[in-house]
């Protein structure tokens, strides 16, 4: 079986579900160019709490975990199918960390609103895996090496999140805006990084100073990174197939490797 790539998606705002843009035209041609996975494992910014859950339903429910937007988007549905044993497989690779298998969460935003344009007909199976709020970078980064198997099973490992997100000082309804200059820097670092094949400072992020603090202020939206890092392989190409920075302080960049 052909090893699958992995992608991290810069998933901004969740109006670009509903948005035909260069965003969402990139992600779709992203789905086109890639091997078509047998499954799909998603690291939300959105599933952030205490412990390590997986999904594990045959019928993940689409959340619509935001407010304020038009209703055709709390109107959008993504009927991907789950997939219990891919959720079982998860937990056995993750020994010997605990891991408990979820039949309430479903697909949050961070994973739907990427997929639609990415794999618009929902018809291959998807399971979320939580990030654990109260552990470092450091066991993200070791617990996702764990699951480097799946990537010769046919299984889509993609994190979705944002290397710079700092809604503070995004430019609500002011656009165009230019890029802050902190976030140019620090989405240059991560660049650099992955090319290099430097992880050590992609998971000890926090030491690029203030850069870091403006861009990542919380971690949640960082780690899905960590994530898609921790398993690549030697002579791994990396890619960076979407760019852009949207209202300021969100990067929308996507890198696939592999």
């Amino acid at each position: 079986m052909t090893q699958m790539p992995m992608m991290f998606f810069g998933h901004g705002n969740p109006l670009n579900a509903l948005a035909d843009n260069e965003y969402s035209r990139a992600w779709n041609a992203i789905g086109r160019d890639i091997p078509r996975p047998r499954a799909i494992v998603s690291i939300s910014a959105h599933w952030y709490e205490p412990g390590t859950r997986v999904t594990a339903m045959a019928e993940p429910r689409t959340i619509h975990d935001f407010g304020g937007f038009p209703r055709a988007l709390f109107e959008m549905e993504y009927r991907a199918p789950g997939d219990p044993a891919l959720a079982e497989r998860i937990a056995k690779l993750l020994t010997p960390a605990t891991v408990t298998e979820d039949h309430e969460w479903g697909l949050d935003h961070g994973t739907w609103t990427v997929l639609c344009h990415v794999f618009p007909k929902a018809d291959i199976p998807v399971v979320q895996l939580s990030i654990d709020e109260t552990q470092p970078p450091a066991f993200h980064y070791d617990l996702a090496r764990r699951l480097t198997p799946l990537r010769d099973e046919g299984v889509l490992v993609m994190g979705s999140g944002n290397v710079v997100h700092n809604l503070h000082t995004y430019a609500w309804g002011r656009h165009p805006a230019e890029p802050f200059d902190w976030a140019i820097r620090f989405e240059q670092h991560v660049r650099a990084c992955l090319r290099n094949g430097d992880d050590a400072p992609l998971v000890n992020y926090l030491s690029f100073g203030d850069d870091a603090m403006l861009s990542a202020p919380t971690p949640e939206h960082y780690l899905p990174l960590v994530y898609v890092a921790a398993m690549r392989r030697p002579g791994d190409a990396v890619t960076f197939p979407v760019e852009g920075i949207d209202g300021g302080s969100v990067s929308m960049l996507t890198v696939r490797i592999g």
